[in-house]
């Protein structure tokens, strides 16, 4: 392991991070909200500890190998959760625990919270909020790769640990700060394109901005605590959908389509047209399944609003027109399961994620066929191109530990003093990334005991980082050499 060549990365990517305080100070000193004090603090703090860890190693140049990469990007999103959660404590006055959930919970773009009256907080702390899941969602350190070889920073290793998805690896172009600094200029330019749609459509200009933040991101923090039902506006639930979608696309797939000037890129992806279909489907299920409970009045309302929340809970957004945990019969369980499968591989969404989920059926189907036909030789594919047995055994282990860190959240919940729904909902909100759960924590975890905040924050950490990047550091094999 290269100690000091990771502690001088720390430092570098601290002191990067530090200039995401300077827009919300900017917000502060245009508002004259009293918070310009308190986000000069953190910066200062920010970059002077990264600076304490960059100065004494500035002169190692270590190449970093793929398991100190893992190790940097698991520990920096630690490190990110307690320097992001700085303005909440110095501004908000928030504890610890309640501050460091906020800050993990806005970098993951899970959506959960422990705020309430958002309406009456400073609009630089709501900006601030907002900025983390906008940073987090694309991920800082794919941001960071663009940047850090200019310090002689390797980011292959980075990349490979940060970005998610079966096909990772795939790149848009062949190298690693180009590929970086593509995904970024098209998230900043669909940010752009929603925050002008969010404008015309009704929102005030800090709104717009806030909320095109959080919808590519798909990360669902919102600046009223009535979420995007604060407006009541199909046209604004509209927008909202169509961006939604779109963050939980794979950004590669996005770059073709843009960089050809061809819409047919999407409909030549197989893990696209499946995610549409998983949305359509789901949409008309969840609607047919509201009219026939009479939980809406007529067939459009409930056609409006389960298009909006399938949207949100499969992109992982939780954005809500309505609280969908206390919609009758079936429906919020069905929205559970649509939230396990999640958006794209290689997109801001969390979830398992539809390729995996994809490779999992045509497992399931060829075993099926394999023991009515136990000589043949069967082939499993994505598209045009097979699948290998590496790819197929990693896809299952990861669905296996996937759920078994479900089930341990849920347990260790339970432990805590959480009923078995309110577990389970605080469980799969946390891994999956979605924000809005069921029971106790439907709309907040503010009530909840400090444990099941730390329990939440594993999970958080688990379902951003993908499961593998976080337990392999829990392997005696990674750390014997």
């Amino acid at each position: 392991m290269h100690w000091r060549a990771i502690i001088r990365l720390f430092g570098l990517l601290l002191l990067l991070y530090s200039l995401s305080f300077l827009p919300s100070l900017g917000v502060a000193l245009l508002y004259q909200d009293g918070q310009a004090e308190v986000f000069l603090k953190a910066l200062i703090v920010t970059a002077s500890l990264g600076l304490l860890l960059w100065l004494p190693n500035w002169d190692c140049e270590s190449e970093l190998s793929i398991r100190d990469g893992f190790l940097t990007v698991a520990l920096f999103w630690a490190i990110l959760g307690v320097v992001g959660a700085l303005p909440f404590i110095l501004g908000l006055h928030l504890d610890l625990t309640d501050a460091i959930f906020e800050s993990v919970s806005g970098l993951t773009t899970t959506g959960a919270t422990v705020i309430t009256g958002l309406d009456r907080l400073p609009p630089s702390i709501l900006y601030h909020r907002q900025q983390t899941q906008w940073l987090g969602g694309m991920g800082i350190i794919v941001l960071a790769v663009a940047v850090l070889p200019l310090f002689g920073v390797g980011g292959m290793q980075l990349y490979r640990a940060e970005t998610s998805g079966v096909a990772k690896h795939d790149k848009p172009t062949p190298r690693i700060r180009e590929t970086a600094r593509a995904l970024w200029s098209l998230y900043v330019g669909l940010t752009l394109v929603c925050a002008l749609c969010f404008w015309l459509a009704g929102m005030s200009a800090f709104d717009a901005i806030g909320h095109a933040f959080t919808t590519v991101s798909t990360g669902g923090f919102s600046t009223h605590d009535a979420s995007i039902g604060h407006y009541n506006n199909p046209v604004i639930e509209a927008i909202a959908i169509v961006f939604m979608l779109a963050g939980g696309i794979n950004f590669t797939v996005h770059f073709a389509a843009l960089h050809h000037l061809d819409i047919r890129h999407y409909a030549a992806d197989p893990e696209t047209r499946a995610f549409i279909l998983i949305f359509c489907a789901g949409a008309l299920f969840i609607a047919a399944s509201l009219y026939w409970a009479t939980a809406y009045p007529d067939l459009g309302s409930a056609l409006r609003y389960g298009l909006f929340q399938v949207a949100s809970i499969l992109t992982s957004t939780g954005f809500s027109n309505a609280t969908f945990s206390a919609w009758p019969l079936h429906i919020p369980l069905a929205l559970v399961v649509l939230s396990f499968i999640g958006g794209c591989g290689g997109s801001t969404a969390g979830g398992i994620k539809v390729l995996r989920v994809i490779l999992l059926v045509k497992i399931g189907i060829r075993q099926i066929f394999q023991f009515n036909h136990p000589h043949a030789v069967i082939e499993v594919k994505i598209g045009k191109r097979a699948v290998t047995e590496d790819v197929m055994l990693s896809v299952w282990g990861f669905y296996v530990l996937y759920v078994e860190i479900c089930l341990l959240l849920t347990l260790a919940m339970m432990a805590a003093g959480l009923d078995l729904a309110s577990a389970f909902g605080a469980a799969f909100t946390t891994v999956n990334l979605c924000g809005p759960g069921l029971g106790e924590v439907a709309t907040s975890f503010a009530k909840v005991d400090d444990v099941v905040k730390w329990l939440g924050i594993l999970g958080m950490l688990a379902g951003r980082l993908e499961v593998f990047t976080l337990v392999i550091l829990l392997t005696p094999s990674f750390w014997r050499h």
